[in-house]
């Protein structure tokens, strides 16, 4: 994370990008421990909006707190990924298919947009780029379904399916297949078959949870 930066109107929104950043790149490793003032001079801010921030990422799981060791860095397992998967495979394609149906073409040029970066940035092997990129695409895809609770739900998933995914692209690099997978999602959508988009998605989703199960062991 880097030690300065320029401050926008909310400090806080600013330190938990740069914290979230730091857990999704590992430079803040699996049950690593989240000290309030260690982050704030490494930040560069007051210890205040380093709280905040590790408050809502511990709401969307990427920060656990303990009673007696304080906040750490979320570390994954079997349960963990399961569950997450489980919503995912119930709720996004579902919302994808209703998304598709609709036709939303600013949400398709968006989804576009981020698969065309994702190609420079699987070029440039920057990881971080294609994390971000990769929630970016997802939530362009579903987020057009008409129903607010729905893509809200799949917004909280965001973080920890985005750490379920470092996890399992540590092991196994599997960028340039997602790629494709998405490819092949986004131009369904583009043809207006809903069905297929969805169907596509629901392969997607559930071959990546098998590869990354495989990984830290399926309890």
């Amino acid at each position: 994370m880097s030690s300065t930066f320029s401050l926008p109107a909310s400090r806080t929104e600013v330190v938990l990008d740069e914290i979230r950043r730091g857990i999704l790149t590992r430079e803040l490793k699996p049950g690593q421990p989240l000290v309030e003032a260690e982050l704030a001079a490494r930040l560069g801010v007051s210890k205040t909006p380093v709280r905040e921030a590790l408050k809502v990422l511990s709401n969307t799981g990427l920060v656990t707190f303990s009673p007696y060791k304080g906040a750490s860095v979320c570390v994954v397992d079997a349960e963990l990924a399961k569950s997450v998967y489980d919503v995912r495979m119930v709720l996004e394609p579902e919302a994808v298919r209703r998304s598709v149906e609709r036709r939303s073409p600013d949400l398709l040029e968006d989804a576009a947009e981020a698969l065309k970066e994702a190609s420079a940035a699987l070029s440039d092997k920057d990881h971080a780029a294609l994390s971000l990129l990769n929630r970016r695409f997802h939530r362009a895809l579903y987020s057009g379904c008409g129903n607010p609770l729905m893509v809200s739900i799949l917004d909280d998933l965001r973080d920890r399916a985005a750490l379920i995914s470092v996890v399992g692209w540590e092991a196994n690099p599997s960028w340039r297949k997602e790629w494709t997978e998405h490819k092949a999602v986004l131009a369904a959508a583009k043809k207006g078959d809903a069905e297929g988009a969805a169907g596509l998605l629901r392969a997607h989703i559930g071959d990546f949870l098998e590869r990354t199960l495989e990984t830290i062991g399926d309890a």
